[in-house]
């Protein structure tokens, strides 16, 4: 029934958080039209937290937090301080451009999608 998900990220800097997301983050894009980028994204996956209201968050995830942030860094990322999570480690990524992104190192299994 669900063959995936589709994030959209709100920014004045629409040019500048493209180009930094097919460079720096290194995903594949298709051009939907009119140089309208669409890039794939790695696995996903969706947890349910209770909360007083409804709402929802985007983390991106890697495999090594602190060289995640010292390659991002590099291609022009900012970022605020690391936290440390009894399910893992995250700090927020601002972008060129101001969009902003929560990055995380989780410590908690991932599921797989069936094939």
């Amino acid at each position: 029934m669900i063959t995936g998900a589709h994030v959209i990220l709100y920014t004045e800097a629409a040019e500048q958080t493209r180009e930094f997301l097919g460079r720096a983050l290194h995903l594949p894009a298709v051009d939907a039209g009119g140089g309208w980028l669409i890039f794939a994204l790695p696995p996903a996956e969706v947890a349910v937290h209770p909360a007083a209201e409804s709402g929802h968050e985007l983390y991106l995830m890697c495999d090594d937090l602190t060289a995640t942030i010292t390659d991002l860094t590099a291609a022009g990322a900012t970022f605020g301080p690391v936290h440390e999570e009894r399910w893992g480690r995250i700090a927020l990524m601002t972008m060129p451009g101001g969009a902003q992104i929560s990055i995380y190192e989780p410590l908690h299994a991932s599921p797989t999608w069936p094939s």
